[in-house]
């Protein structure tokens, strides 16, 4: 199986000041890092074999200090380009004090989070091109036979993927997107099996106890094997 660690980058000014930060390339502001380095001093990342992440600053700087061993961004790191988080369009770059007000803004809000952002990224078409950047990492890691890999990404980004991945007890989905909300630094460690897709698409546990998702990026497919149970847990209780 693999052990994939979903890991949301480390605080920036932006996130600071709760402003809704989605195509503005920021690095990381000085708390942001005192942040991470505060995680790192407690081994709170685990050893991987292959890190992938968002092209975007503040997920390649969280990387480069989490998995500094790894060498250089260039050399060892994996950019996925639909790992991105969205682009919040006339949103971009204010907070909800600054939005208040501002009609369109209420009727986003009005819709649950489901209308398109103006002048931006269609929140379904988001998710979709999330779970798609992900489905390329599954392929890649059974191919190269990666058993343990870091993803370093978004909040968005990595609320759209456990939406699609994440399964309780039962083997159902565990919960919805903002289910799966996590701070900055923090992530999930999500088990996806080792097994390619039989001709059903759907993926069964190895072994008793084992876990199972669907690799096609179809939401019907996203079943669990039943003997399995729950297959993720937050990274930093």
């Amino acid at each position: 199986m693999i052990h994939i660690y979903l890991i949301r980058h480390s605080m920036t000014a932006g996130n600071l000041k709760k402003r809704y930060i989605g195509r503005t390339d920021e690095p990381l502001c000085p708390e942001g890092i005192a942040l991470l380095e505060s995680y790192i001093q407690k081994n709170a990342y685990p050893k991987v074999q292959r890190i992938y992440v968002s092209p975007m600053k503040r997920c390649l700087e969280t990387a480069e200090l989490i998995f500094k061993n790894h060498g250089s961004v260039s050399d060892n790191f994996r950019k996925i380009e639909e790992l991105r988080e969205c682009d919040f369009g006339i949103f971009e770059n204010k907070n909800y004090k600054e939005l208040s007000g501002c009609p369109q803004y209420q009727a986003w809000i009005d819709s649950g989070g489901t209308m398109t952002f103006p002048g931006g990224e269609n929140p379904d078409e988001f998710r979709k091109r999330c779970v798609r950047g992900f489905g390329k990492i599954i392929k890649e890691c059974r191919c190269d036979q990666i058993e343990r890999v870091a993803v370093v990404a978004h909040g968005g980004t990595i609320m759209s993927i456990m939406d699609q991945y994440a399964r309780g007890e039962n083997g159902q989905p565990d919960g919805s997107y903002y289910d799966y909300q996590v701070k900055n630094g923090e992530g999930y460690e999500l088990i996806i099996a080792d097994v390619p897709a039989g001709d059903s698409g759907i993926c069964t546990g190895s072994h008793t106890g084992g876990s199972g998702v669907a690799v096609s990026p179809g939401e019907n497919d996203r079943t669990f094997d039943f003997m399995g149970g729950k297959n993720y847990k937050k990274l930093i209780p």
